[in-house]
Order: C-alpha cells, then sequence, then structure tokens
C-alpha cells in the first residue's frame, strides 16, 4: 500500500469534487478555477463526509507494483488539484545577468537575454503573469495558476531560454534558488 495513496484529502469550504465512474475522471471546481483529471481504473475513489479517499481495486487485472504506484500519485493530483482551486499556486523567477529585461502585455511575455533577438512567449488564459523591472534589481516574473502541472511546465521553458550557469551565475532562476559557484581556470603551475 501507498502511504501517501492512504492518507485522505479534506475537501475544504467552497470547494466541490465530483467522480464520474463512467469515464473515471474526477471533476474539482473552487473559487480559483475548475480542474479534472482522469483516473486509472485500477484504483477506486470514494467521495464522503467532505473528504475524497483513494483504495486500490485488487480484483483489476492491472500488476500489483503498478497499481500501488497508481494509488499514490492519483492522491497526489486529485490534492494539487483540490489545494489550487482553493489557494492557488504562485511562482517568483528572477532574470540575473546584465542586460537582461522581461515585459508582458497581457499573456505575452517579450525576453531580452542577450541574443541577437527578442524571445516571445505566449502563455494559456489560465497563467495570470505580473512582470516587475525596478532599477538596480533583477527583473522579476511573478506567474499565479490553479493547475500545478501547467505552471511548472511554463516555468522550466521560461527557464530553458537561459539556464543558470555556475561560473558567473547568470540565467533564469527562482526567487531565492541558490547556484552552486565553481571557479574558473586557475593559472598554470610553474
Amino acid at each position: 500500500m501507498s502511504r501517501i495513496g492512504k492518507l485522505p484529502i479534506s475537501i475544504p469550504a467552497g470547494v466541490t469534487v465530483t467522480f464520474d465512474e463512467k469515464t473515471n475522471v474526477v471533476n474539482v471546481k473552487g473559487p480559483k478555477g475548475e480542474l479534472s483529471q482522469w483516473i486509472d481504473p485500477s484504483i477506486k475513489v470514494a467521495i464522503a463526509d467532505g473528504q475524497v479517499e483513494f483504495t486500490v481495486d485488487e480484483n483489476n487485472a492491472t500488476d500489483e507494483k503498478q497499481k500501488h504506484a497508481f494509488h499514490g500519485l492519483y492522491r497526489a493530483l486529485v490534492n494539487n488539484m483540490v489545494v489550487g482551486v482553493s489557494e492557488g499556486y504562485k511562482k517568483v523567477m528572477e532574470l540575473v545577468g546584465v542586460g537582461y529585461r522581461v515585459s508582458n502585455q497581457g499573456n505575452l511575455i517579450e525576453f531580452s537575454l542577450g541574443y541577437t533577438h527578442p524571445i516571445f512567449i505566449q502563455l494559456p488564459k489560465e497563467v495570470k503573469v505580473e512582470t516587475k523591472s525596478e532599477r538596480n534589481q533583477n527583473p522579476v516574473i511573478t506567474l499565479e495558476s490553479c493547475d500545478k502541472q501547467l505552471l511548472g511546465m511554463i516555468c522550466a521553458k521560461i527557464r530553458s531560454f537561459r539556464m543558470p550557469e555556475p561560473y558567473k551565475g547568470k540565467g533564469i532562476l527562482f526567487k531565492g534558488e541558490v547556484i552552486r559557484r565553481k571557479s574558473g581556470k586557475t593559472a598554470a603551475a610553474k
């Protein structure tokens, strides 16, 4: 049994969770948005008394090890959905480097990262973006969404434009992230 899978998910006020047994889809609706997730048939979902519980269907023909892996996986995914529609997720990234700039118009972000051309990225409507550039400080991008998976994918894509490098510490990194620095080449021994 999965230790994570055994834990029940408590449903906060203002959030509704429904499960369609025909399609095996869990729908979560709350003040920040609405999300849905398909659940593998080897996992049973029970919604009662303000809690969602997941159990392994022992009669299903799926591999035993795979069933227990799905048990914890789907519980974690639905828990992330419940937290997302009630509280939301927020990621803050900063651009470290001379001349690095960022600006946005709605959900279209423009990056100037030392390449010969600016980089544009159009974000989906589920993500809210805010950019801030102040004098003598690194430009900051704040991303908010109710979908944790989508937010993580967008942050990874933005970070891939200029990965942080260990010699000068330049690149796009998360706020508060520490880059392990390396010393450059040392003088040859005489």
